[in-house]
């Protein structure tokens, strides 16, 4: 998930810095963060049921493939219609569902990890937990901002370049995964024993 985010800023940059401008650049990017939300999705389901994931578990990459796939034959719709220091908005098909699949595997992660906190007796999970409910909440920000602007006072702005903005908001959540990775590294574990008989000798 972080080399993907990675690689999305590195599609903006190279489209709004160096000038790659031709479509099959944005359609790249938008296969490339289609695969982030049902990947946290994945993360949250392992985190927080006590059963081995199964091949039932795929059916959450169902929506990223086939717009993938669709997508395909629709590359030339896809321009780059404006670019910010902050985010980069597109033109594309099919963007009020993309975006409905998009936001609905991180809303249901916030809810299967709200529901498991309260739950979790392993204190290392529940850390975890919290972690990752912090950054899928913060990079969901923009989103409701969005939302709030349009039904208030009917600014689309925001909406237009949500998936760029979410990307941005990402660095923080990058830096949530990173956290994840370090505290469940199995070498931390190592670490701590090792620290155990230093300190009982």
């Amino acid at each position: 998930m972080i080399a993907l985010l990675a690689a999305y800023q590195s599609m903006e940059f190279l489209m709004c810095q160096v000038g790659l401008q031709d479509s099959f650049y944005p359609y790249l990017a938008f296969v490339i963060i289609g695969f982030l939300p049902p990947l946290n999705l994945l993360l949250t389901i392992t985190l927080t049921r006590n059963h081995n994931l199964s091949r039932k578990h795929l059916v959450i990459f169902i929506p990223a493939i086939a717009f993938s796939i669709y997508y395909l034959f629709m590359i030339p719709k896809f321009v780059v219609a404006k670019c910010t220091i902050l985010y980069a908005s597109y033109h594309y098909p099919l963007g009020d569902l993309f975006g409905a699949f998009y936001y609905l595997p991180i809303l249901i992660s916030i809810i299967l990890l709200i529901r498991f906190i309260p739950k979790a007796e392993d204190q290392k999970k529940k850390m975890i937990a919290k972690v990752l409910l912090f950054g899928a909440i913060f990079i969901s920000l923009p989103s409701l901002i969005g939302f709030f602007l349009i039904f208030t006072v009917g600014n689309y702005s925001i909406i237009s370049s949500i998936e760029s903005i979410m990307c941005k908001f990402a660095f923080l959540y990058a830096v949530c995964l990173s956290f994840v990775c370090l505290y469940n590294s199995p070498f931390n574990d190592e670490r701590n024993y090792f620290k155990y008989l230093f300190n009982n000798k």
